[in-house]
């Protein structure tokens, strides 16, 4: 009796687990782009992404970029189309757009090889040169770790560990076999550890989609003040197509912070967010 009783105890903990963990809106931005497509309300998008790719194909740029944004604004989003819209955006001459998209892209697949090597090319044209402030070795691999899959994946990975754990729990209840018992005690305590870690893993990835506090300077240089007015003190000269992090917000302003620490203030208006 006592063995059905842990095993209902086992089950609630994945029954409110599984109802915590919701996909984030991006799920589906993970698989090709066609078949995304093909399962929206609005059928005209696939026809938009063979017309916009033909338009890059043929290097008429503006149309296909026209395009690519039109399946934006039906509320269509994937890593594959900011890849492709960067691309477009990068081919005509606008690095600036090019940056911000290939970061989109990049924030929903963030280990996609091609969106970070057309990001590095795209890069080289920022003038302001920032050097980053070092981390430590165990934050540098846990960034790494977590940048491995998207939130959705994650999500996956720690529901199906958990899964594991209850399976495990099962043999470990009711095996026979202490050598059986033993190897699933200790193999679903790594599940479910594996399961916990797995599911923060997600966590993190979903809030950087969420609240998205980065953003791509656009105006061709501006001033960063001391404080969110005019009549601030100057402290450092930034231009156009550097990443900074949106700290604060006041009226029309926005408090940054670069990647080598610095801080301040800038009008709105020269950033936008990723």
């Amino acid at each position: 009796m006592k063995r059905y009783i842990f095993l209902i105890i086992g089950i609630l903990p994945v029954v409110l687990f599984a109802q915590n963990i919701q996909l984030p809106d991006t799920a589906a931005t993970q698989v090709p782009l066609s078949a995304n497509l093909k399962s929206s309300s609005q059928g005209n998008n696939m026809a938009l992404w063979d017309k916009a790719n033909a338009f890059y194909t043929t290097e008429e740029y503006q149309q296909a970029i026209s395009l690519y944004e039109q399946i934006l604004s039906s509320g269509e989003e994937s890593a594959k189309l900011y890849f492709n819209l960067g691309n477009a955006y990068y081919k005509a001459g606008d690095i600036n757009n090019a940056i911000l998209n290939y970061e989109r892209a990049k924030l929903l697949a963030p280990n996609d090889e091609d969106i970070e090597f057309n990001l590095r090319v795209a890069n080289q044209f920022v003038v302001t040169s920032i050097e980053a402030l070092p981390q430590p070795f165990f934050v540098r691999w846990q960034q790494s770790v977590i940048n491995m899959y998207p939130a959705d994946t994650w999500s996956v990975i720690s529901i199906s560990a958990f899964v594991l754990f209850l399976i495990l729990l099962g043999f470990y209840l009711f095996g026979r076999s202490i050598s059986v018992r033993r190897i699933s005690f200790w193999v679903g305590i790594l599940a479910v550890v594996f399961s916990g870690f797995a599911f923060s893993f997600a966590s993190k990835q979903k809030d950087k989609i969420k609240n998205r506090t980065q953003a791509i300077v656009f105006c061709p240089r501006v001033t960063v003040k001391s404080a969110p007015a005019q009549t601030g003190t100057d402290l450092f000269l930034i231009y156009e197509g550097l990443k900074v992090e949106v700290t604060d917000s006041l009226h029309t302003w926005k408090e940054i912070k670069l990647a080598d620490g610095n801080e301040g203030w800038l009008p709105d208006s020269c950033i936008v967010k990723i």
